[in-house]
């Protein structure tokens, strides 16, 4: 996780990188530098301390579910039974249809994005949760505004 203070040390340049790795996070070292108005060791070293501090945490392929067969998309909201919250996180981790998985508040305590081949699909995987508490599901239509990264501007509003 990030250091708290580190949004109050990120200048321009940290700003520009950062910009240019969002964009393209295969994008050369050297061309990240030129757009940035650095050279391409400082780039390389700011980039080394944005990632030491915790700011950037990782790089990734992005690919389409449904061009894997996993057409079916759906968040799926757990209340969980009495102590069974870490048995419902492990279950979770452990299954490779769940792509993401956080812990709320309110009277749910666990929100799940779930990609699934078929309808019948995701029935296994509710039922599997079943066990350990209520489940609430509501599947994708349409995504108008897909996963995107944070903003980088000191004030986001």
């Amino acid at each position: 996780m990030a250091d708290a203070s580190m949004n109050t040390v990120l200048d321009a340049v940290d700003r520009a990188i950062l910009t240019e790795l969002i964009a393209d996070a295969r994008m050369p070292m050297s061309e990240v530098a030129r757009r940035a108005g650095v050279s391409a060791p400082t780039a390389a070293e700011r980039l080394r301390k944005l990632e030491a501090a915790g700011v950037v945490t990782g790089y990734r392929a992005v690919i389409d579910p449904a061009a894997l067969g996993l057409t079916v998309s759906a968040w799926v909201r757990v209340r969980p039974a009495t102590g069974q919250l870490p048995r419902i996180a492990e279950l979770a981790r452990m299954t490779p249809t769940i792509t993401e998985c956080h812990r709320t508040t309110g009277e749910d305590c666990f929100l799940m994005h779930v990609h699934a081949p078929t309808v019948a699909a995701l029935e296994d995987v509710l039922d599997s949760f079943l066990l350990y508490g209520q489940t609430i599901t509501a599947v994708t239509v349409s995504t108008p505004v897909p996963p995107r990264a944070v903003p980088l501007a000191r004030d986001a509003e």
